[in-house]
């Protein structure tokens, strides 16, 4: 991924990059604060629709949403930071520490304005958490520069060339995200990150070219 960028980065090979280590503590925290303080932190930083009354839309939503996660257990926050982790260090790494946090941020914000598209589209009164249109957009933005690297999956245990993965990844949200048969999971947010992360890697590989 050289080519989302205008020059060398330096390496850094420790096992959590400066960025994510920051996002993984960040997370930790609010989801702790959360815990003492569920109808404050949901009501204000939780993703809104536009037409909600109450609790209100704000627009600093966009971006505090995706640092809330499912109070009932630990499997959302836990299964998003592991993402961040495994597949975000090699593109922090490369791309640079301030270059990463731009795209996961405009991930995470691009994931936001499609939910809010798709919820005034369907008329409900929800709010929106989780940092998994950021994570969607390190898949992408994974498989664009590791294509043929092998991922192992968890279920079934087969390995896998990172392009198909994601591949597979964007295509099953779209039939949960249309056939409804994922009740609760903003699916469409899910490719909403992945979108805005694709927009943004092209855009930079065009300004590198002029």
């Amino acid at each position: 991924m050289n080519q989302y960028t205008n020059q060398r980065r330096p390496i850094n090979n420790s096992a959590i990059p400066t960025v994510i280590f920051v996002l993984l503590v960040i997370n930790g925290l609010l989801y702790a604060v959360s815990q003492l303080q569920p109808r404050f932190m949901f009501a204000n930083f939780a993703l809104w629709p536009l037409d909600s009354m109450e609790p209100e839309f704000h627009i600093l939503q966009l971006l505090t949403y995706g640092f809330l996660h499912d109070l009932r257990g630990l499997g959302h926050i836990a299964f998003n930071m592991f993402g961040l982790w495994m597949f975000g260090r090699d593109i922090e790494r490369m791309i640079g520490a301030r270059r990463f946090l731009t795209y996961y941020l405009t991930c995470v914000i691009g994931a936001g304005i499609v939910q809010l598209i798709v919820a005034g589209m369907q008329g409900g009164i929800y709010p929106t958490i989780g940092a998994s249109g950021g994570v969607f957009g390190i898949l992408l933005a994974f498989a664009m520069a590791f294509p043929n690297r092998m991922i192992m999956l968890l279920f079934p245990p087969i390995p896998m060339k990172a392009k198909y993965f994601v591949l597979i990844y964007g295509l099953l949200e779209l039939y949960l995200g249309l056939s409804g048969r994922a009740p609760g999971v903003a699916n469409f947010a899910h490719l909403g990150g992945m979108l805005f992360g694709f927009l943004l890697i092209q855009y930079w590989r065009n300004t590198r070219k002029s």
